[in-house]
């Protein structure tokens, strides 16, 4: 029964051959790989972003603590930033 289906044994009528399917298959594996990859990376970028995220949220509280601590206008009379700058200048 092996003769009436050709080659690759496809009953469709397909012109592909046992070469040809092999190629495809090989690119098939290839691309599985790369989305495999790319989803790792994927992940791993998730994670750096979020991890990022946790840090920008610590800096932004800091900051906001900071801010409660020096008054703005400074009204302490210490002066500006000019007054604040080394002698030499």
């Amino acid at each position: 029964m092996s003769g009436s289906q050709g080659e690759t044994g496809n009953t469709d009528g397909s012109d592909a051959t046992a070469p040809e399917v092999r190629i495809l298959e090989a690119r098939v594996t290839e691309l599985e790989i790369k989305a495999s990859f790319a989803e790792d990376l994927v992940d791993h970028l998730n994670a750096q972003v979020a991890k990022q995220q946790e840090q920008i949220d610590a800096l932004v509280r800091e900051v906001m603590q900071l801010r409660r601590q020096v008054p703005e206008g400074r009204g302490d009379g210490t002066g500006g930033l000019r007054d604040e700058l080394p002698p030499h200048y």
